[in-house]
C-alpha cells in the first residue's frame, strides 16, 4: 500500500522511473518524479527526451489540482532556468506543492541550488541527499559533462577467457553469443558516441549503429530508441578509411576525426558527414581534445569500441572511466591479439581495477570495473 510508503521507498521509486529515460534522454539527465499526497501517490512522472516535458512537469500533469499540498520525490533538483522548458521550480510552486524531496542538488552551473532556493523562498519545505548515491548512477556523464567538461567514458571490450580479443588474422565475429551482443547494443543506445578506430572499421566493417531488432527489447521500445543514432566517431589519424564502409551509409551522423585533413576536405563535404582535424603528438589524434569536443557537443556518455592500439592509447592517457569487458568461454591461443596495447615492462606499471558488477549472459560473462584511485590519479 502507498501509505505504508517511506520516503526511502518512494525515492527509489522515481529512480525506477528515471530508468525508463536511459536510452532517449541525451544530452539531458535521467530524471524520475513521483507526487504523494495523504499517503496516496497521485502523479509519476520521467523525463522521456530533450525538449520535452521534465519528469516534475509530467508528474504535475498526470496528479492535476490533487498536486496542491503535496510532496514531490525527484531525482534531481528541479531546474531554475528557462531552457528548452520553463523552470520546474517554478511549476511545482504554482501547483502548490508544499514538501521537496531531492536526492541530488543539480551540478549543472545553471541549477546548482537555485532550484532548491527558489522553492525554500516560495515556503516550500525542502530536503536534499536521499539516495544520492544512487541517483548519481543514473547520470554518470551527465555529472561530469558538468562538473568537467568532458563525458564519461566507457571502455567496451570483448575478450576469449585467455585474454585475446581476435585472431592474428583479424577474425573475430563472433567472440561472445547473442545475449552478450545485445547489450553491447544497450550500451551504444545510452551513449551520446561511439568511438571507433581506423584498424576496427578496416577490419570488421562496422557500422556501429543502434540496431532495434537486436537490443532485446519490448519492439515498441526497441522502435522508439533506434530512432535516435549516437554520433559515430572515427578516429582515423591519417585517413585510412575508404568512404565506402558501412559506417558512411547507414542513418546517422558521422564525424571523422583525423591527426591532418591533408588537404581531402571536399571529399567529406557530404550530408551528416564531419571531418575534424585535431592533430596531437606524434602525428596522432589528440584524444582528451577529442573528448572536450564531444562534451562540447552534449555528449554524456561515450562508448570506445575499438582495436588493441585505441583501446591502449585511451587507457594510458586515463581518460577511461568505465571498462565493460565481455568475456566467453573459448581460448583463441597465444598466436591472437590481445585486449590492449600496454606495453608494460614492470608490475608497477600494472593498472590496478574495481570490479563493480559481474554477471552471466547466457554462456557469457560481463565484467564491469572503474580504474582504481590510484590509476585515476
Amino acid at each position: 500500500m502507498a501509505e505504508a510508503l517511506s520516503d526511502q521507498a518512494l525515492m527509489a521509486r522515481a529512480i525506477r522511473l528515471a530508468e525508463r529515460g536511459l536510452y532517449t534522454t541525451e544530452p539531458n539527465p535521467r530524471v524520475g518524479c513521483v507526487l504523494v499526497r495523504d499517503g496516496r501517490i497521485v502523479g509519476e512522472g520521467w523525463h522521456v527526451r530533450a525538449g520535452e516535458g521534465h519528469a516534475e512537469v509530467n508528474a504535475l500533469r498526470q496528479a492535476g489540482e490533487l498536486a496542491r499540498g503535496a510532496t514531490a520525490y525527484v531525482t534531481l533538483e528541479p531546474c531554475s532556468h528557462f531552457g528548452k522548458t520553463p523552470p520546474c521550480a517554478d511549476a511545482l510552486v504554482a501547483a502548490g506543492v508544499s514538501r521537496v524531496v531531492a536526492a541530488m542538488q543539480d551540478p549543472n552551473p545553471q541549477v546548482a541550488g537555485r532550484g532548491l532556493q527558489r522553492l525554500r523562498e516560495a515556503g516550500v519545505e525542502v530536503q536534499c541527499g536521499l539516495l544520492e548515491a544512487e541517483a548519481g548512477q543514473l547520470n554518470p556523464g551527465f555529472i561530469k559533462r558538468m562538473q568537467q567538461g568532458l563525458p564519461w567514458v566507457r571502455l567496451k571490450l570483448a575478450m576469449s577467457l585467455d585474454g585475446r580479443t581476435a585472431m592474428a588474422s583479424g577474425e573475430s565475429q563472433w567472440i561472445t553469443g547473442p545475449q552478450a551482443r545485445a547489450d553491447v547494443q544497450r550500451l551504444r543506445a545510452r551513449s551520446g558516441a561511439i568511438i571507433s578506430g581506423a584498424d576496427s572499421v578496416l577490419l570488421d566493417d562496422s557500422a556501429l549503429t543502434v540496431r532495434a531488432a537486436e537490443l532485446g527489447l519490448a519492439p515498441e521500445l526497441a522502435a522508439q530508441v533506434a530512432q535516435r543514432q549516437p554520433l559515430r566517431v572515427l578516429v582515423d589519424g591519417r585517413l585510412r578509411v575508404p568512404l565506402d564502409r558501412r559506417l558512411f551509409h547507414e542513418p546517422g551522423p558521422v564525424l571523422v576525426v583525423c591527426a591532418d585533413a591533408m588537404g581531402r576536405e571536399a571529399e567529406y563535404q557530404r550530408p551528416q558527414l564531419e571531418l575534424l582535424p585535431l592533430p596531437g603528438q606524434n602525428a596522432r589524434v589528440d584524444l582528451p581534445r577529442l573528448l572536450a569536443e564531444l562534451a562540447r557537443r552534449g555528449c554524456n556518455e561515450v562508448l570506445v569500441e575499438s582495436g588493441a592500439a585505441l583501446a591502449g592509447a585511451f587507457w594510458q592517457a586515463g581518460l577511461v572511466d568505465e571498462l565493460t569487458v565481455y568475456m566467453a568461454p573459448r581460448l583463441l591461443g597465444s598466436n591472437a591479439r590481445p585486449l590492449l596495447q600496454l606495453p608494460f615492462d614492470a608490475m608497477a606499471q600494472a593498472g590496478d581495477l574495481q570490479i563493480i558488477d559481474l554477471r552471466a549472459l547466457g554462456r557469457d560473462w560481463r565484467i564491469t570495473a572503474h580504474p582504481s584511485r590510484a590509476q585515476a590519479d
